[in-house]
């Protein structure tokens, strides 16, 4: 990897084994079951959980009332801060402590 580039494989790797907690902080009010953790979009006037889902193994997420969807943590946190990918990713490194570049 060249100096300066961010390592988003390693700090996608990190925030899945703490994506619940991710989740929490970023989306709270849901909860996992069977893996997939369901609840409410932050981003939009979601009445009820149930179309926001994040696959909390995979990284994979979806809103689909929103048709938006990603395949890892750094993209979810993004659509959800409304964040660019770079600075997002810089920001969950920092939080799990992982070099990010």
């Amino acid at each position: 990897m060249k100096p300066g580039r961010i390592d988003f494989a390693r700090i996608n790797a990190a925030a899945l084994s703490a994506l619940p907690a991710i989740l929490n902080r970023f989306a709270p009010g849901g909860s996992v079951r069977a893996g997939e953790w369901s609840g409410r979009n932050p981003r939009r006037s979601d009445r009820k959980p149930g179309s926001f889902k994040v696959n909390v193994r995979t990284g994979l997420w979806a809103d689909f009332a929103a048709s938006e969807s990603g395949n890892d943590p750094v993209s979810l946190v993004a659509y959800l801060t409304g964040l660019p990918m770079g600075e997002t990713a810089k920001k969950l490194a920092d939080m799990l402590g992982v070099p990010h570049g």
